[in-house]
């Protein structure tokens, strides 16, 4: 996107043109320093990447003049004022969950047969928010392949297939975006032209929640209110308590169907530090890649993942076990499950071992994907990095 070679003779007639300027013009007596980083940075000087390059001009915001840019005096911590600053999310392994959320257990059915998506066999690309001025931007690019199973109803005859998904990106409208079912040799012809027409439509409506939930679910946060906006929302959220106390109580939800988890894995590394990582924040953070909130203490509270995870330590010994309260954003309001984490010493490595109860059965394999991929591959991830720097 920024690469090729238009660019770079375009970058080179630039540095050229910034150097003859830099040798006789005022502007660039003005800016001094800054004047010469950016002339060494655009006419390629080697020292030019070592160096950032800060240009104040007079049509920028200026400090005690009411700019609305500049309004860090009244935040203690001065974080990107108004949104104004660019900042980017990675959001890929959030993606990958969500689509596996949304795509796997779709069902059709008709007349002739029923067919369901049965496996994401693979999701291979990325995904990105970015924030600038306030405005949202999204990138993603993703190549999806599914496996889906059907029974005919006549014959009770199984047949599966393959549902391909080439290219998945901001470039095309969902509407538009292809896919690409076959089946394995044999007969059941019926049962591809359900998953042709019906199953390609229903698939589509899956990629179009995934992009709903990516620029709303996803996205909270990183547009930070300014002082007016913040104002009206606290001012709108104490209306909405007030009315709160006023309204009679309301019975929370109905039971739901649950599973319980059994999962282990093996870390190279000692008790002490494994614990560490799921107790101090700062570990926490560089491991999920996000912001969190950590209370490691009985009652404590902790949200990981940019809150998209939440929930209350119950227990904790420490280098043996802990055991909390734990919850996925989307599941059913107030419902918890329950999660335990055992450390096992072994020669030269640590066993956890994870028991999960309470699980929604709906969600039963987003939950293994979100251990396995996104705690234990990234917390492997992480004590490499760190071995690496030792």
């Amino acid at each position: 996107m920024w690469g090729g070679a238009g660019c770079g003779e375009r970058a080179a007639g630039a540095g050229q043109a910034v150097a003859r300027a830099s040798r006789g013009g005022d502007f660039w007596h003005f800016l001094g320093a800054a004047g010469d980083r950016l002339t060494d940075l655009l006419a390629g000087n080697p020292r030019a990447p070592a160096t950032r390059a800060v240009v104040v001009s007079a049509a920028m915001a200026k400090w005690g003049q009411g700019d609305p840019r500049w309004i860090v005096e009244e935040r203690e911590d001065g974080t990107n004022v108004n949104n104004w600053h660019w900042t980017e999310r990675d959001a890929t392994i959030w993606s990958k969950g969500k689509l596996r959320e949304l795509l796997v257990g779709i069902a059709m059915e008709n007349e002739a047969g029923r067919c369901e998506i049965s496996e994401l066999k693979q999701v291979e690309g990325e995904a990105s928010c970015n924030s600038r001025k306030g405005k949202l931007i999204f990138f993603y690019e993703w190549n999806i392949k599914l496996a889906w199973k059907g029974t005919v109803k006549e014959s009770g005859a199984k047949h599966k297939g393959l549902i391909e998904i080439p290219s998945l990106s901001e470039e095309n409208e969902v509407s538009d975006t292809e896919v690409n079912v076959s089946k394995k040799k044999g007969d059941g012809e019926i049962l591809k032209d359900l998953m042709r027409t019906t199953g390609t439509a229903k698939v589509r409506e899956a990629l179009g929640e995934y992009l709903k939930a990516l620029k709303t679910e996803f996205t909270t946060g990183m547009i930070l209110p300014t002082k007016a906006v913040a104002t009206q929302e606290l001012t709108l959220q104490r209306k909405l308590n007030e009315n709160m106390l006023q309204a009679s109580p309301v019975a929370l939800g109905v039971r739901i169907p649950t599973v319980a988890l059994h999962l282990t894995e093996l870390f190279d590394t000692t008790v002490e530090q494994l614990y560490s990582i799921f107790t101090v924040k700062e570990l926490v953070q560089k491991f999920s890649k996000s912001p969190a909130v950590l209370e490691a203490e009985r009652g404590g509270k902790f949200q990981m993942f940019d809150g998209n995870i939440s929930g209350e330590y119950v227990e904790l010994v420490t280098n043996r076990k802990i055991i909390m309260k734990w919850r996925c954003r989307n599941w059913p309001e107030e419902h918890y499950a329950t999660v335990e984490l055992n450390f096992v010493p072994a020669p030269g490595q640590v066993e956890l071992q994870l028991d999960c109860k309470g699980v929604p059965v709906c969600k039963e394999e987003n939950m293994k994907f979100c251990w396995q991929k996104q705690h234990f591959e990234e917390i492997k991830g992480l004590l490499e990095l760190t071995a690496q720097n030792a």
